[in-house]
């Protein structure tokens, strides 16, 4: 594989990086299978494996951790905290108080004294910003952490973040982890601009779009897809229309689609590595079969005419929703208020 440089750390990654979010109980619970497609992929050349905390409730990290026993020191390490890990209020979020907590249990479930990328899984606005970044700089101090990043962030908040860290005398985030396929190409606007012109480099998740590249899910059609019943995104009439005009594209390059989207996520020149997350060894075989392609201007210029750039068709479920949009009363004045007026 041609290793690229993540952002400006002086770390070469592959351009695939391996997601284990399908290890463990909500994807695949079989932790020999789990570990032996985690062994295939670094053997083929991946060098990233990238997990949460919150993935199967810490089992994804503990098959990551079995797996690279003997293994560590040729692998690029990234996890994530943000997300809920119990009842307790103050296990979640990016206070100072739970990073330090948590940083404690993902090293133990990785079995590993370091994490080579340590990431916020989402934004929390609970949090000042500056709370975040001491906290991640003080682990980077230790040891404990090479670097630090974050995911989904807006292009304001990654602005905001470079700032306090800059007038402050912080670490400052080095990679952001944003969604990026043909059908979520939202952030060419704003995000990947901002994050090329921090020198951030950029994992992007789902390029496959939640199981839609795959070709499984199709207009009018029954699926294979064990999701398609839970996620209105994979019945989005908008992202099948879409997926009905970039088959046949696909089948004039002569590509399954699923190589055409990886082709085209790591394409662009702000994206460092797509993630894959494989739940079977035949998915990633798949995968792997078309790490090598790369696509025309011609087949890209298409792709355009079917997905205009900077767009997004429909919204994957997961995808980070700014507070305002989630939380009636940061966008409607007391009732009183409005009386009054």
């Amino acid at each position: 594989m041609q290793y690229r440089p993540l952002g400006r750390t002086g770390i070469k990654v592959s351009p695939y990086a391996l997601g284990a979010m399908m290890f463990g109980a909500i994807g695949n619970p079989d932790h020999d299978e789990s570990i032996r497609i985690i062994h295939k992929a670094l053997d083929a050349g991946i060098n990233v494996i990238d997990t949460a905390d919150v993935y199967s409730h810490g089992e994804s990290e503990q098959i990551v951790g079995k797996a690279l026993e003997g293994r560590r020191d040729n692998v690029v390490l990234a996890t994530k905290l943000c997300n809920p890990m119990g009842a307790d209020p103050n296990q979640r979020g990016n206070s100072r108080r739970w990073i330090m907590t948590e940083v404690e249990n993902s090293l133990r479930r990785l079995r590993t004294d370091h994490i080579d990328l340590y990431q916020i899984h989402r934004p929390d606005p609970d949090t000042d910003i500056e709370e975040t970044l001491s906290a991640l700089s003080d682990l980077i101090h230790s040891g404990k952490v090479r670097a630090i990043g974050s995911s989904t962030m807006p292009a304001s908040d990654i602005v905001e973040a470079q700032w306090v860290a800059q007038q402050r005398g912080l670490e400052r985030f080095r990679t952001e982890q944003p969604t990026y396929s043909i059908l979520s190409r939202g952030i060419e606007t704003e995000v990947l601009p901002v994050a090329q012109r921090y020198g951030m480099g950029i994992l992007a998740w789902s390029p496959l779009a939640q199981g839609m590249l795959t070709g499984r899910v199709r207009k009018g059609r029954q699926t294979d897809l064990r999701r398609a019943a839970y996620f209105n995104h994979l019945r989005d009439e908008r992202r099948l229309d879409a997926v009905e005009r970039l088959i046949p594209l696909a089948e004039q390059a002569a590509l399954p689609l699923t190589h055409l989207a990886m082709a085209f996520a790591v394409a662009h020149p702000g994206v460092t590595s797509a993630i894959i997350g494989p739940r079977t060894m035949t998915h990633l075989d798949d995968l792997l079969a078309g790490a090598e392609v790369t696509l025309t201007d011609e087949i890209l210029d298409r792709i355009d005419e079917i997905v205009p750039p900077g767009t997004d068709v429909g919204t994957l479920d997961m995808a980070y929703s700014p507070p305002p949009l989630q939380r009636p009363n940061l966008r409607r004045r007391p009732v009183d208020e409005r009386a009054a007026a």
